[in-house]
């Protein structure tokens, strides 16, 4: 949360990836740092450790969230 926070505040188009056990604390992370409207994708959790198909199925997944997110779209 705080890096895509970051790059936003700099100018950059950016996309925080936050798995379901840490959403809740991106919420707040991003209150804090007045960006509650920050782009941000839901993945799954735990992602790292679950081998290499399940990373390209979450990739895949993910992808064009993260795309309709840097195009600014409403959900």
């Amino acid at each position: 949360m705080r890096d895509g926070i970051n790059l936003a505040n700099l100018g950059i188009p950016a996309v925080a990836l936050v798995t379901e056990e840490f959403w809740p604390q991106g919420d707040f992370v991003a209150r804090s740092l007045g960006m509650p409207g920050v782009p941000r994708v839901r993945l799954p959790h735990p992602v790292a450790g679950t081998g290499v198909a399940n990373m390209r199925k979450v990739a895949e997944s993910i992808a064009p969230l993260v795309i309709h997110a840097l195009e600014g779209a409403d959900d």
